[in-house]
Formats: C-alpha cells, sequence, structure tokens
C-alpha cells in the first residue's frame, strides 16, 4: 500500500536533509529561508572564511531531469539578487563568497518519511557578474 506524501513537505524536508548535510561537512550554517522581496535563498552558511549562498532541490527522480537542472539561469538571478540584499543590508563586506547548489534524489520512502535519499553538492555552481 503506497502512502500519499504531501509535496508541499518535499521542499523543506529537502532542506533540512541540505542542512545536515553541510554541518556534517564542516560548514555553519547562518540562515536558513532568508527572504528579500519574492527572492529566497534556502541556505547561507560558512565554510572556512567562505559565505555559501545554496539552493536546494529535491526530487523523487530524475525522469524530469537531474534536480540541480531546475536552477535555471532565471533562478540563479533571483538567488544573485538575495545574496546581494543579504550582503549589503548585513553590513557584511570584503568576504569571498560563491553559489553552491545542493541536489537531493529521494530513493526510498517509510510510510510518510523519507528514508532514502542521495545528496549531491554543486560548489560554485554558478557565479554573479560584477
Amino acid at each position: 500500500m503506497k502512502v500519499a506524501y504531501d509535496p508541499h513537505l518535499l521542499g523543506p524536508e529537502g532542506e533540512q536533509i541540505a542542512a545536515d548535510y553541510l554541518v556534517k561537512e564542516g560548514y555553519r550554517i547562518i540562515e536558513r529561508n532568508y527572504r528579500f522581496h519574492r527572492n529566497e535563498i534556502d541556505v547561507i552558511a560558512l565554510s572556512q572564511k567562505t559565505l555559501c549562498f545554496v539552493e536546494v532541490k529535491t526530487r523523487f527522480s530524475s525522469a524530469k531531469g537531474h534536480p540541480a537542472e531546475a536552477v535555471t539561469p532565471q533562478k540563479q538571478r533571483e538567488i544573485i539578487k538575495a545574496a546581494r540584499a543579504y550582503l549589503a543590508l548585513s553590513g557584511v563586506i570584503d568576504t569571498d563568497c560563491r553559489f553552491d547548489v545542493v541536489a537531493i534524489l529521494i530513493h526510498g520512502m517509510e510510510g510518510n518519511r523519507i528514508d532514502s535519499f542521495s545528496v549531491e553538492h554543486f560548489q560554485d555552481a554558478f557565479w554573479a557578474s560584477s
């Protein structure tokens, strides 16, 4: 018997999986779900001295493409806009920054819980032009 999964939970659960993964890899989470107007950054984290703006994409299958492919040029522009606002409003200056993508592919469910997945972390996935 297949249990229906609420698709509205997929994003937040994927973001939690990504945050847990980043912490395990030595990152320090600074902020989650940072919003600037209609633009959002899923995770802002510090990797040593580099500030990382991380977009998380979670999918049940790669039938419609790899999860990271959903970070389109338009989505990248929105993330960059939010990152620039974050830097300006937080007063952070003279810091190395980069844009990462964490792609999560769900392999299995236990009831209504994700219990099997793979994580791919793409560092420097895209860049902001000057």
